[in-house]
Order: structure tokens, then C-alpha cells, then sequence
């Protein structure tokens, strides 16, 4: 093929045309000159930083017959032969591929043998990392005693992979990330020597693309030109980078802290309808936070030339966003970031996403009644945490008020209201740690929920969900798309909810449960009841009921006098009515939550 792609083509030659490692690239040509080589090198460091580059320049400085202060010629034979692959005393292996003892012993009794055209004979190992720790202890042998005419050079980006005993014996050049204004030198250069028209905006969105790896900022632009026919505009770099504008992130988060979740929402849809990528959309977020706080600390800290960033709506957003809030942000963008690696619905979490940081401390973020200060006035920490003290001191006196009552009465705490003389036989009622105060879950509407549950209702629901949840509000199907149907009977419905404080939300929401009841009475033509719980409680839940329909259902019965779930006939001896009843409280379980999940123990 003809074409060779931009990375390959301005490939550095020189000591003086790598990128960014001015420390070692001046090191390195010292030694050169002084001969003062070492039998061993290691350089580490993120991929695209100059590592095999530099080690096949120095391969060539150190076997070149006309080098001068420490740089080859790249004229004479050797120098060629090198830049082409094509010298026998230049030897580049892949660990990632040959990884094993065999390779390494082969390696090792070849280096034995004196060059033959070449002064040195060099050993380039690319991903050293990836060697087995019998190639290690092969290689070692050769690192503590090397022939005089072998230099080996060893390069990896997991330099915490390789032993201790190897990293003593090399001498260590650690590469560092190449700044944007580098790499975007770079590529100015090698496209005005292609006559080529850009756009500045467009290399800088190239530029922090490339994350401080030079190799992926020349791919990019390859990708730029061909998407464009050899022009290099903003939008075709947003385009193949899948970026965002910025003028969408402000807009965002604008929305984000003012609350506005259903345009916010709207944003979202808008970025993702365009074919941005999701996890690119809460990379540059997390940027632009911390730009936000940069600018806000230090303004001379954002360069403009850099980043690009310092418009007006940037300015707008920095004055009306405090610092906590930014800081509670960037933790809850980083947490999503995370969890979108292992989903293949990273709309899902963007939804929620937008949802938490819409909701999250509007008491703390909005200013107190009988203040003066301007509405976007941003609170002090020292305030934000007397106001959260003063919350939770009053939230622990009305805790404590109400236990000195119920025990002045005669009732359990722990029962949460049951008569002293009624043991906790009610294992479901235990509320697990890290529930919410604001809204509990109700066992009295669940109860009755599961007694006449069948795993046919769940199927019909589970069935028309998705459709059920299209005919809500842009706000409320965000909110319901991380629950789902866990039990049902004709009378009612058990919606667990993956995130606690959504579970809050939904519970709460009165507007909402009658949207889902309209929704089920078009779809199915019967309403029922729907009951939320926190996903996190549900089996907890599922088997305090099984254990009460065990003891005779008299638990059930005491919560709801609608219970279906009936003893076994009462004029049979107690012989066989405990053999009877087991059967059927199993075979009820198994028909709710299914057989999977069922395991029967005697006591």
C-alpha cells in the first residue's frame, strides 16, 4: 500500500525530533558523547510518549560512524538500514507475543555472538512487562553478566510489573504525558508542511483528545483529514473525537445548578442523539469542572490558549456555582465513570446522573429565608457544615424523643410500634442500615401484594414495562429506568429501585404513581397498587416473608385481612397439618419468586 498513515510517516529520527522528553533525550546524547553507555536501559512510561522511538534513535547514535554531538546521520548505511528494519544487529522482539522461557534463552545464547555489522548489538524489548517470570530469571542471567557488545533496551508501560531485580540492573527513563501545547506544535508543523488549512480550535480538541500521547494525537488527525478531505475544521474534530462543545457543557451544567432536571435531561438526549460518546461526555465534564475550579481559585491558572474555554457563559457558570458543589460533582462524575465501563446502557447512568447532581442539597444550595444575599451567592464550607450539624442534632432529638416514648408505652423500639408482649417474629421488618429516613418501607401494602402474587402477573408486567415507561415524562422515566417489577398480583405491584435515593424520590411522588397506574389501566385495562422498596431490602423482604408464612401466616394475616395465604384445613390432626403446610408454603415461593431461588432447610 501506498499510503502510510501520519504517525508512521513523521516518526522521530533524531534525539531532537522527540516530543516533549527533553531531559532524556539530553541525557541520552551526553552519554553518547562521553561513551559512557550503559549495558541496559529501561523506559517506561504512557503509550504514545517516544519510548521504541527513542530506543531505535539511540540504537542508531551508538552504531552510526558519523554522529555528531550524540545524533545520527540517518545518511549512512547502517542508519538506513535501521530506520528500515532491515539490520541483523538490531534485534526488536514483542514480549507481548514472545513471552516465554524458549524466546529468551534463544536470546540469550545469541547475544553471545560479536555483531557483524554493526559496533553494539542491540536488543529492543518492546511490553517487557508481558515476560513470564521464567523469561525474567532467563534474562537476568545475561543483565548481570552482559557481553560487551550487547546493550539491551527495555520498554514497558506497566514499569510496577517488573521485578525489582531487573529495574536495579537498567538504568530507568521514565517518559512523561506530552503537554497539549506540544503535541499541538507538533501538529501545526507537520500540517503547514503539508500546506494543509486548520483550524486552530480544531487542534486543541485534538490535543487533549490524545490524553499526552503524541502516536494517538497524529491518529486522530489522520482520521480528521480523511472524515474532511484533507481539511482540519472544528466540527469534523468534534465529530471523530466525539467530543462535546463546550458551549453544550455549560449549558449542562448551568441546568445542573439551577436545578432544572428536565432541561438538563434534554441535553443529554441532545448529546446523544448526535452521536457523542457517552463516556467521552463525563470525561469532558470532570475537565470542565475542573477548569471551573481552577478558574475560580486562580483565573491565570486556565490559559486560554490551551484549553479554550474562558467565555462568557464559562464566566457566568464560575459565579454561580460554589466550590463544594463542584467538588461533590467531580466525586459523583468519577463514581458514574467508573461504573459506565461494565454496562452496555450508559444512557441509563447518564440519566441518573443528571438526576443526582439536579437534586443533590437543594436546601444546602439555596440560601436561607431570612438572608439577604444575592440567589447565586455561594455558601462557605464553614456554613455548608454547621447547617448539615444542626440538621442531624435535630434529626437525633426527634430520634430520641420518639424511642422515650415508645418505651414509656411499653413497645420495642426495635418493632417499630408492635406490642412488647408480640416477639420480633417479623424478620422483614428490620430496616437495613443506609435506608433513608424519609421514606420507609411499607410491609403492610407489600404483604398483601405478595399473598396473592403470581409469577404470571410478573411476567405481564416485566412484559409491558419498557412500554409502561415510554408514556412517562422525559423526568419520571429518567427516574424509573434503573427500577424494576419484582412482584405482582392483580391488586398490586413491587418495584424495586437500584439507587436508595431514587427510591426516596419515587416514594414521594404522588403524580408519579398516578402516571404508571394510568399508564397500566391503558395498557392491561386494571389498576393496581404500586408499592416501591430499595433494591438492596428486597431479599431481605422476600424471605422474612417466607419465614412468616411459615409459622402459619399469622404475621401476614395481622398486616393485611386480605390475605389469600390460607393454613392448611383445620380439622386435620397437628400431625398432619405440619406436614401439609410445608409443602404448600413452598410450592406458594416457588410459584412468587421462582424455583431458583428457593432453598428449602428444616429447622
Amino acid at each position: 500500500m501506498s499510503y502510510q498513515a501520519l504517525y508512521r510517516v513523521w516518526r522521530p529520527q533524531r534525539f531532537d525530533d522527540v516530543i516533549g522528553q527533553d531531559v532524556i533525550t539530553t541525557t541520552l546524547k551526553n552519554a553518547i558523547v562521553t561513551n559512557q553507555l550503559s549495558h541496559a536501559y529501561l523506559f517506561a512510561g504512557p503509550r504514545g510518549t517516544g519510548k521504541t522511538s527513542a530506543a531505535k534513535i539511540l540504537a542508531k547514535a551508538i552504531n552510526c560512524p558519523n554522529q555528531k554531538d550524540g545524533e545520527p546521520c540517518n545518511e549512512c548505511e547502517i542508519c538506513e538500514s535501521i530506520t528500515n528494519g532491515t539490520l541483523n544487529d538490531v534485534i526488536e522482539i514483542d514480549a507481548a507475543s514472545n513471552n516465554g522461557v524458549e524466546e529468551i534463552r534463544d536470546v540469550r545464547d545469541k547475544a553471545k555472538y560479536a555483531p557483524t555489522q554493526a559496533t553494539y548489538k542491540v536488543y529492543i524489548i518492546d511490553e517487557v512487562h508481558m515476560l513470564s517470570t521464567g523469561a525474567f530469571n532467563a534474562l537476568l542471567k545475561t543483565l548481570e553478566e552482559p557481553p560487551a557488545h550487547v546493550i539491551f533496551i527495555l520498554a514497558t508501560t506497566e514499569p510496577q510489573k517488573i521485578p525489582a531485580t531487573i529495574i536495579s540492573r537498567v538504568q530507568r527513563f521514565d517518559f512523561k504525558r506530552i503537554t497539549a501545547n506540544d503535541i499541538l506544535g507538533r501538529m501545526e508543523f507537520i500540517l503547514n508542511d503539508k500546506k494543509i488549512d486548520y483550524d486552530d480550535k480544531a487542534l486543541k480538541v485534538i490535543a487533549k483528545a490524545a490524553e499526552g500521547g503524541m502516536r494517538d494525537a497524529l491518529s486522530i488527525l489522520d482520521q480528521v483529514l480523511s472524515f474532511g478531505f484533507d481539511k482540519v475544521t472544528y466540527e469534523n474534530a468534534l465529530q471523530v473525537t466525539g467530543s462535546v462543545t463546550k458551549s453544550l457543557l455549560s449549558k449542562y451544567l448551568t441546568n445542573v445548578v439551577n436545578h432544572d432536571v428536565k432541561d438538563a435531561l434534554s441535553d443529554v438526549r441532545q448529546m446523544l442523539e448526535s452521536g457523542k460518546d457517552a463516556a467521552r461526555f463525563v470525561e469532558d465534564l470532570i475537565k470542565y469542572c475542573q477548569d471551573i475550579l481552577l478558574y475560580q481559585q486562580s483565573p491565570e491558572m486556565v490559559e486560554e490558549s490551551e484549553l479554550g474555554v474562558i467565555d462568557e457563559e464559562f464566566k457566568q457558570l464560575t459565579s454561580i456555582v460554589d466550590a463544594q458543589r463542584v467538588y461533590r460533582m467531580i466525586v459523583d462524575l468519577n463514581d458514574i465513570q467508573n461504573q459506565m465501563r461494565y454496562t452496555m446502557h450508559p444512557d441509563v447512568y447518564l440519566d441518573v446522573l443528571t438526576v443526582k447532581l439536579s437534586t443533590d442539597n437543594q436546601q444546602i444550595d439555596s440560601p436561607a429565608p431570612a438572608q439577604s444575599q444575592p440567589d447565586f451567592q455561594p455558601a462557605s464550607a464553614s456554613n455548608v457544615d454547621n447547617q448539615m450539624v444542626q440538621q442531624l442534632n435535630d434529626q437525633v432529638a426527634r430520634l430520641q424523643k420518639q424511642v422515650e416514648e415508645l418505651t414509656k408505652n411499653g413497645v420495642s423500639a426495635n418493632n417499630g410500634g408492635n406490642a412488647a408482649s408480640e416477639p420480633a417474629r417479623r424478620p422483614a421488618a428490620k430496616k437495613p442500615s443506609g435506608s433513608s429516613n424519609n421514606a420507609r418501607v411499607n410491609l403492610t401494602k407489600i404483604y398483601p401484594v405478595l399473598d396473592n402474587a403470581t409469577r404470571q402477573d410478573l411476567t405481564n408486567i416485566q412484559n409491558i414495562w419498557d412500554e409502561l415507561l415510554s408514556g412517562l415524562d422525559v423526568t419520571k422515566r429518567a427516574l424509573m429506568n434503573v427500577s424494576k417489577p419484582v412482584a405482582a398480583s392483580h391488586d398490586g405491584v413491587v418495584v424495586s429501585f437500584e439507587y436508595p435515593f431514587l427510591f426516596q424520590k419515587a416514594s414521594t411522588d404522588e403524580e408519579l404513581q398516578d402516571a404508571l397506574g394510568n399508564g397500566l389501566d391503558r395498557i392491561l385495562s386494571y389498576v393496581p397498587d404500586f408499592v416501591f422498596i430499595p433494591a438492596e431490602q428486597w431479599p431481605e423482604i422476600r424471605k422474612g416473608y417466607i419465614v412468616a408464612q411459615k409459622n402459619s401466616g399469622k404475621d401476614v394475616r395481622e398486616e393485611s385481612e386480605n390475605s389469600s395465604v390460607e393454613n392448611s384445613d383445620q380439622n386435620d390432626d397437628n400431625n398432619n397439618e405440619k406436614q401439609d403446610n410445608e409443602p404448600k408454603i413452598v410450592k406458594q415461593a416457588t410459584q412468587l419468586f421462582g424455583e431458583d431461588i428457593i432453598d428449602v432447610k428444616d429447622d
